[in-house]
C-alpha cells in the first residue's frame, strides 16, 4: 500500500501538459517556385525557422537565364493562360495544414509556375502565407488573385522584399513569424502613419534619394505620412507617376504609394510599391 500512494503521489506531483502543448500543432510546409534563387532564399529562411517540410515547384522547360527571354515567355503565358507543366512535387500537401506559398512577382503576380501549382493543388479549408520577392512591389496584388484562386483557403498576412533587400530578410522574416504566432517571441509593434501632408522639400528629397536610381519609377511624391521604426522612419509617399521621354509608348500609369525607410545613419531605400 505504501508503493501505491508514492507512486500516487508521483504522478500527481509530475509535469503536467498544458492544454496548448495538448492540443495536435499544425503541420506546416513551405512550398515554393523560385526563378533566380530570391524567393529560395526566403523559402529556406522560413522553412529552417520553422522546422517546416519544404518543396520546390520546378517547371518541366525551365525558364531561360536571360532577363528578356524569361519576361517574353512569361507574358505570352499569361496573357493567353497557358499553364507551364510541372514535375510531382516531392510530398502531399493534403497532410499539412499551413502552407507558406513562395513566389517572385511577374507582371503585378505570382509566376506562372504557381498558377499550375494552384490549378493543380486543392488548398480548400487550409491556411496559406503568401510569401514574394519582387522589384518594386506587387504583395497585394498577388494575394488578391489568390483569393479569387482559392477562395475555400484561409489567405493570411503575407511577406514581401525587393530582391535588391535581401539582406534584410532574415530579420524581417523573424518579426514576421513572430507578428504571425508561428514563432515564439514578441513582435516589434508599430504605429500608424500620421495623416498625409504636402511633401516638404527635404521629403521630397528623402524619395529621390530612395527611388532615384530604380528605373521604373518615375514620380513625383505628393504627399507623405510617417511613423517611427527601430532607430529610424518610415514614410508613405503618395506619388503621380510621370511620362517617360525615353519610352514614349508607355503611358502613366496613376497613383502609387511608395514606402521608404530611413534608418539612422543609412540612405533612404523604398521597400515596396503598392499601385
Amino acid at each position: 500500500m505504501m508503493l501505491a500512494i508514492v507512486t500516487l503521489a508521483a504522478i500527481s506531483c509530475g509535469p503536467k501538459k498544458t492544454q496548448k502543448e495538448a492540443q495536435k500543432a499544425p503541420k506546416m510546409l513551405v512550398v515554393y517556385y523560385s526563378q533566380t534563387s530570391n524567393t529560395q532564399q526566403v523559402a529556406n529562411e522560413i522553412a529552417t525557422r520553422l522546422n517546416a517540410d519544404l518543396a520546390e515547384i520546378v517547371p518541366v522547360e525551365p525558364y531561360e537565364n536571360d532577363f528578356k527571354a524569361t519576361i517574353e515567355r512569361g507574358k505570352k503565358e499569361l496573357d493567353e493562360g497557358i499553364l507551364p507543366e510541372i514535375q510531382p512535387l516531392t510530398v502531399n500537401v493534403v497532410d499539412y495544414d499551413i502552407v507558406f506559398l513562395g513566389y517572385p512577382i511577374w507582371f503585378g503576380t505570382y509566376a506562372p509556375p504557381v498558377i499550375t501549382f494552384l490549378d493543380q493543388v486543392d488548398l480548400s479549408g487550409k491556411k496559406i502565407v503568401p510569401f514574394c520577392t519582387f522589384g518594386s512591389g506587387g504583395l497585394e496584388s498577388g494575394i488578391r488573385d489568390l483569393h479569387k484562386a482559392e477562395p475555400n483557403a484561409t489567405i493570411l498576412e503575407g511577406y514581401g522584399v525587393r530582391a535588391a533587400r535581401l539582406e534584410a530578410m532574415p530579420k524581417e522574416i523573424d518579426e514576421f513569424l513572430k507578428a504571425g504566432g508561428f514563432i515564439e517571441g514578441e513582435a516589434v509593434q508599430l504605429g500608424d502613419f500620421s495623416d498625409q501632408q504636402p511633401v516638404t522639400e527635404a521629403e521630397a528629397a528623402i524619395f529621390e534619394a530612395a527611388v532615384g536610381d530604380y528605373p521604373m519609377i518615375h514620380a513625383k511624391p505628393e504627399s507623405v505620412g510617417s511613423r517611427a521604426i527601430p532607430n529610424g522612419t518610415e514614410y508613405l509617399f503618395v506619388a503621380v507617376d510621370l511620362p517617360r521621354e525615353e519610352m514614349p509608348d508607355m503611358p502613366p500609369m496613376g497613383m502609387m504609394k511608395v514606402y521608404v525607410n530611413v534608418v539612422d545613419g543609412e540612405t533612404p531605400v523604398f521597400t515596396r510599391v503598392f499601385r
